[in-house]
This record gives C-alpha cells, structure tokens and sequence, in this order.
C-alpha cells in the first residue's frame, strides 16, 4: 500500500484528479474535522474517531463515510462498496468536479459529525477464528522463516490468504495457489495490496 505522509503529498500524486480532491478537501476543512494521513489517503477525524476519507481511483474520487449506513441519505447518492462485507462503511463517487453538490455535501458531512459526537457506530460483527488450511500449515512445518512472516501480518491479510486457499475446490489449485502467496507472504504483502495503491 502507498504511504503518503501528508494530503499534500497525496493529491499532488494524483494529477487526473486534482481539482475535484482540492475542492472535497476545502469542503470537509469548512467543518470541524482534523484532517490526517491513514492507511496512506486523506482520513478526516472528529475526538480522534474517523468519520470520512477522500480517495482517487482510475475513473472517480469518492468520499467514504466510515459509518455512512447511519446516514439518512435522502439523495441516494451513497453505496456499499462490498456488499456482503462492510456494514458501516459506504461512498459516494464523484466522476467530475462539476458532480460535486457543495451544499449537498456539506449536509452529508454535518450529519456524519453529528452522528459521531452522539457516539452512533456499527460495530463490526466478531469474526470467525481464522482456520489455517492443511495446505499452509504443512509449508509452516517445512518452513519456519513463513510461518514467522504470516504471524507478522495483519490479522485481515491472514484471512485472506486462508481463504484464498481454502476456497479452492481442487487439490491441485490449492497447492497452485499456496506457491503464488508464499512469496508475499515472505515480502509482507497482502493478496490484494496491488490493487489497492490507487
């Protein structure tokens, strides 16, 4: 994943999309959020608890409300982006900045900062224990540097990986797939994280 240490650093990597991250920027400074850097983007907090981040993709910038499925949302404008996966999480996508409804967006914001401050959240529901399939154990057991690497991952990188081993119906995929992720697991990547350096 892209680790940017300011917004500035940020938006300037992302020339297609300047001005309309420019412009959410201003809007979300025009309220009483603090802006700060996570997981490499833009995130905007109130009392130290996030309520938005700004993100640029290949062919739209969207807000992302971290407990937009608290929001009213009268115009529709905001989805899940995993359905089936976040409860709380959703954005709004922006393909222009003259798609960017100042006003409207303002509202959206107040009522994220309003919910925050009277404490509403979604609590993500408790996850299952990870299972470690066969295939991935018997590679820890012949190879201790991996099983030290998989332990230094993230909790949400492991199930990836599990899973990814897991889903796959046959023997020979499986063990297909266990030699593609031993290599990232050893460079302390995720499955995904090629996708997610937008």
């Amino acid at each position: 994943m892209e680790k940017n240490k300011t917004v500035d650093e940020y938006i300037k990597k992302r020339k297609d999309w300047f001005t309309e991250l420019i412009f959410l920027r201003k809007i979300i400074l025009s309220t009483e959020l603090q802006e700060t850097i996570k997981w490499g983007a833009p995130v905007y907090t109130i009392n130290g608890k996030n309520v938005v981040g700004i993100a640029a993709f290949k062919s739209y910038v969207s807000l992302w409300f971290f407990q937009g499925a608290l929001l009213k949302d009268k115009k529709k404008k905001l989805v899940n982006a995993q359905e089936g996966v976040t409860k709380a999480l959703r954005h709004w996508k922006f393909n222009s900045k003259k798609e960017i409804d100042e006003k409207l967006v303002k509202e959206y914001l107040l009522e994220a900062i309003e919910n925050q401050k009277k404490g509403k959240q979604i609590k993500p529901a408790a996850k299952k224990p990870l299972k470690i399939p066969k295939e991935l154990n018997s590679a820890f057991t012949k190879n201790k540097k991996l099983k030290n690497c998989f332990g230094e991952l993230t909790p949400y990188k492991q199930r990836e990986y599990t899973e990814y081993i897991s889903e796959a119906k046959r023997e020979e995929t499986k063990m297909t797939r266990l030699k593609k992720i031993i290599p990232m697991i050893l460079q302390n990547q995720g499955l995904n994280d090629k996708y997610k350096s937008c």
